[in-house]
């Protein structure tokens, strides 16, 4: 049936890790991973529990296709009540961490409580075991990962673990694994920070062999796989230009929000774009990309392998950051870049490396430095204050910012608290550009109506993967439809949330669905774990795991008041580009969004909703 049927439920408390079976029925009812996983929270934890007591739980899950040679089946993803918005968090990664654990045996792992010392957990197959990590205490990712790899001598274990921003408990740390593969989003990394998790490394050599029908399986997987291969977006774009093919694009299309949301085009978006990172440079003659990099059985290949020119002051006697390492992807060079009006495309990469480095979220933190930036044009912030002068376009000061976080130190830790707490301090919470206390992605609401819904509704807080409507409103697919327009979003935007939760919590990528439809996916579920994953069943299934991260969210006390955008994209109109003189429609959107979800005004999903959905 593709799911290994157990779960590892550890107590850092007590120092215990024991085996339980999957309840089978919430498996076949919300599938895996985020839906699973979601379900086991919702079912265990107080809505209202603080983030980073010990009362919190954390859950790193694995879909039914995770493992397999279904394409992109390495994903995993890891739950919990984020500390950046205080709502349910769900943050996603690839790599090749979610398929050792599969390989190692479980579907999920359980972390209960708070070890009294710093702790890693190390799985090997059926064995778990709570190990000292007192001497990893104070370390980054990339030196974390290597030193428990060199303690096992085994250079084949996966490990998912945080570097300093977790142990500082900056509230937008990422859990990290593959050295640049990240769990980025809402802060899990410092929830695994408070609990003084400092890693679980996995090794796993049972393979995953419980497929339902393996030839289905195999003719399914093959069939997708021709589809991702033909797809222009998926067969061409990613593999060659990665994520960053969309940098020029929004930038066209006038959505590129720059300088804290001020405007919504960049001059210097062609800098720092895909293209960019292509060419040859002058000072070298060596271009910034090196390669491109696949996850686990990945047939897209979008990651990127980029190298620092060795002459850039960011690491001027700092030879650690002169090697090839992951790369930047579209949303991290929007934050660190246009968000800020940086056009230094090396300063763009050292951050990024950084964030890579001690783990924590190159969005939250890219747009937290432009609303930084902003209050120090407004002579609300002082150079004495961040140890820098900062103004918009301060490629020096972005760097120095990266340093100050990753090391918690100085203004550092202001930083660290995201813009929404960092802006409410210094008197100015309208220049936090973030909905629930998470800040946007790369596309402007103002522009692109669809995703400013997408963004006020997203139960994790401001997000473009719970809604990816860009796809439907900028690159025409499935069917393209006007950005400008509010009348059908609210449907588009609840196809495209429902759709994503079903492609997340079968463990696959949500950049096949370029490609793919639930279509595509659901023969090779069905061969995988059985007929009754049909299309129809995992549209509901994907409807049901949104309204139970809802009614969370409700019960923890958010309510239709958070379902809003920041004033600027309401009442300040889009300056230039094709959206000039637009702002939000959410406020017609909003009303029809509820009636459509089957919730009453304030947001609540009724009860008529609630039974249907068997919730």
């Amino acid at each position: 049936m593709s799911w290994a049927g157990k779960l590892l439920r550890v107590n850092l408390t007590a120092g215990t890790c024991v085996s339980e079976p999957i309840n089978m029925k919430w498996a076949k009812e919300y599938l895996g991973s985020r839906g699973l996983a979601s379900k086991y929270l919702v079912e265990e934890l107080d809505p209202k529990v603080d983030p980073l007591s010990a009362e919190n739980k954390m859950i790193w899950a694995t879909g039914p296709l995770t493992g397999t040679m279904a394409s992109t089946g390495g994903r995993y993803t890891v739950v919990t009540k984020g500390p950046l918005t205080g709502a349910i968090a769900c943050s996603n990664s690839g790599g090749y961490w979610g398929a050792e654990l599969k390989m190692a045996g479980w579907d999920m792992v359980i972390v209960e409580g708070k070890s009294p010392k710093p702790v890693y957990l190390f799985i090997e197959n059926d064995k778990a075991e709570l190990i000292d990590a007192s001497d990893l205490w104070g370390k980054t990712v990339w030196e974390t990962e290597p030193a428990i790899k060199t303690k096992h001598q085994d250079p084949q274990i996966r490990v998912s673990c945080i570097g300093r921003a977790g142990e500082n408990e900056v509230l937008y740390a990422a859990i990290v694994n593959d050295l640049h593969r990240a769990a980025g989003r809402s802060g899990v990394g410092a929830v695994m920070g408070s609990k003084n998790l400092k890693a679980v490394a996995v090794r796993g050599t049972k393979g995953v062999g419980n497929i339902k029908n393996p030839k289905a399986f195999m003719e399914a997987t093959r069939a997708g796989k021709a589809v991702l291969a033909g797809n222009a977006v998926t067969g061409e774009g990613l593999p060659t230009y990665g994520t960053q093919v969309l940098m020029n694009v929004i930038n066209e299309v006038g959505a590129l929000p720059t300088r804290n949301h001020q405007d919504v085009q960049f001059d210097g978006a062609k800098d720092i774009s895909a293209e960019a990172m292509a060419t040859p440079r002058a000072s070298d003659g060596k271009a910034h990309l090196v390669t491109n990099q696949a996850c686990f059985a990945c047939t897209i290949a979008c990651g990127r392998i980029s190298k620092i020119d060795d002459t850039h002051f960011s690491i001027e006697n700092k030879p650690q950051y002169m090697n090839a390492s992951g790369g930047l992807e579209y949303e991290a060079a929007w934050a660190l870049g246009a968000a800020n009006g940086v056009n230094d495309l090396e300063a763009l990469q050292f951050a990024n490396m950084l964030c890579n480095e001690d783990g924590f979220d190159p969005i939250s933190f890219g747009a937290t430095v432009g609303a930084v930036m902003e209050l120090y044009e407004m002579g609300v912030l002082t150079k004495d204050q961040l140890g820098i002068e900062a103004p918009f376009g301060s490629a020096k000061a972005l760097c120095h910012f990266a340093e100050i976080t990753a090391n918690g130190v100085g203004f550092g830790k202001e930083l660290g608290l995201g813009s929404a707490r960092l802006t409410k301090k210094y008197g100015h919470p309208d220049l936090s550009m973030s909905v629930k206390g998470q800040e946007f992605p790369a596309y402007d609401g103002r522009v692109i109506q669809g995703i400013g819904l997408a963004y006020a509704t997203s139960n994790r807080g401001a997000c473009h993967l719970r809604g990816y409507t860009i796809a439907s409103e900028v690159l025409g697919i499935p069917v393209k439809t006007e950005p400008a327009d509010t009348q059908g979003k609210p449907e588009l935007v609840k196809a495209f949330q429902d759709a994503t939760a079903a492609f997340d919590s079968a463990g696959i990528c949500i950049f096949t669905s370029f490609a793919w439809t639930l279509a595509d996916v659901a023969p090779q579920l069905q061969a995988a774990c059985g007929d009754e994953f049909t299309v129809e069943n995992l549209t509901t299934i994907g409807e049901r795991i949104w309204n139970m991260e809802r009614d969370f969210n409700n019960r923890a006390g958010f309510t239709s008041k958070d379902d809003n955008l920041p004033k600027r994209l309401m009442t300040e109109a889009a300056k230039t580009g094709p959206g000039k003189g637009s702002v939000s429609g959410l406020d017609k959107m909003l009303p029809e969004y509820y009636k459509i979800r089957g919730w009453d005004p304030e947001g609540r999903p009724s009860a008529e909703t609630l039974k249907r959905l068997g919730l």
